[in-house]
Formats: C-alpha cells, sequence, structure tokens
C-alpha cells in the first residue's frame, strides 16, 4: 500500500500552471531571447560588423516543448559565418583558421538567469 502525506497547500504549483496555462512564459521567453541577442552581438569578433549585426531569434513550440533559437543571418557563399569564427576554417592554400569560442561565454549568463527565475517563480 503506498500513502502520500503532505503539509501545506499547493498555491505556488498552482500559480506556477496557471502562467504555463496563460502561455505568459512566451513573454519570459521573448525577454532572454532579446537579451542573449545583445550578449552574442557583444561578444561577437568583428571585421566589418555583419555578423555582429546579423543575430536574432525565434521562438519555437512543439508538442511537448517550446525553446529560443538564437540565430544568425550572415551567409557568405553558403557558409554561415558565425559558425566559422566559432569552430575555424580551411583556407585555400591548406592552412587552418583557428576558431574562437565566443558563442558559449556569451549565452551562459543567458541561461543561469533563466535557470535562476524560472526556479525563483516555481517557489515563489
Amino acid at each position: 500500500m503506498i500513502s502520500v502525506k503532505h503539509k501545506g497547500d499547493f498555491s505556488n504549483l498552482e500559480r506556477f500552471i496557471n502562467v504555463v496555462l496563460r502561455r505568459d512564459y512566451l513573454n519570459i521567453l521573448a525577454e532572454y531571447g532579446k537579451r542573449g541577442v545583445e550578449a552574442l552581438r557583444a561578444a561577437t569578433p568583428v571585421d566589418t560588423g555583419l555578423t555582429r549585426d546579423s543575430w536574432g531569434f525565434e521562438i519555437v513550440s512543439g508538442a511537448n516543448k517550446t525553446s529560443i533559437r538564437w540565430t544568425n543571418s550572415n551567409i557568405q557563399n553558403g557558409v554561415l559565418i558565425a559558425v566559422i569564427l566559432q569552430y575555424g576554417h580551411g583556407t585555400r592554400n591548406g592552412g587552418f583558421v583557428q576558431g574562437i569560442d565566443y558563442i558559449n561565454p556569451a549565452i551562459q549568463p543567458i541561461f543561469k538567469q533563466m535557470a535562476n527565475e524560472a526556479w525563483e517563480k516555481v517557489i515563489a
């Protein structure tokens, strides 16, 4: 036999569920999307500034999840420039240009802020 006892109420959980049902979280995700764009712009190496100025975001909703997707629209000759800046690329003469890990350090604080805010809303 299984029994469950609890002390207190479920008001925090109910408040959280109501926020989710009203889809208020989309506004929160949009705010973090904007913060992420600003962080990525600030961290992007600059030559012409085109890659820096090409950051954007979209909120993608699926059957069981909603997520933020950060995008960069600077594509040259079929190559996404933000990616080759991050990971490096080969050159025509057989050399290699080392990448610069600028995306992860820029976006990690945004992930931490989102997680902390979500946790605060659940326990508030």
